[in-house]
């Protein structure tokens, strides 16, 4: 009495799995892009902290160079007023340049973030799409090589 032999799925899976290549240089070209975005991104921020830090710190000396004249003993109570008046009125003048500068630098850090987000997805794009295209070209020779050892067997 003959017997059948049992189909061995296991190797026809390893046959199967073999014949489908895995080609990781798409996802180390995407690693790049996303690697070099975020170097770009984070050069954008450190250099609007910088800026920030050099206006704050310019801001506080001028105040407390103000603050240093106001505390000054004054000769008639009515120098005191005029004193305290001179200094609100120059922190009003100086809040509104520096709040300026703070915008401009707001505003460069978004058309700059802007441009980089541009150009990544421009990249990343092109990236997916060679990524698709190889995938596909891969895919189609894997199936029909599969194809090919199944009918053999």
């Amino acid at each position: 009495m003959a017997t059948a032999k049992t189909p061995d799925f296991a190797a026809m899976m390893k046959d199967m799995m073999g014949a489908y290549p895995v080609d990781t240089s798409s996802m180390e070209e995407a690693f790049k892009t996303t690697a070099t975005l975020n170097e770009k991104l984070s050069q954008v921020a450190i250099e609007a902290v910088g800026k920030s830090t050099e206006i704050s710190s310019k801001w506080t000396k001028e105040t407390l160079a103000k603050l240093a004249d106001m505390s000054k003993a004054k000769a008639e109570p009515a120098d005191y007023a005029k004193s305290m008046t001179d200094f609100a009125s120059a922190q009003a003048e100086v809040a509104s340049e520096h709040m300026a500068a703070f915008a401009e630098i707001a505003k460069k850090v978004q058309m700059d973030t802007v441009e980089l987000m541009m150009a990544a997805g421009k990249d990343m794009t092109e990236d997916a799409t060679a990524a698709v295209k190889k995938a596909t070209t891969d895919a189609t020779a894997a199936a029909k090589k599969a194809a090919t050892v199944a009918t053999a067997k």
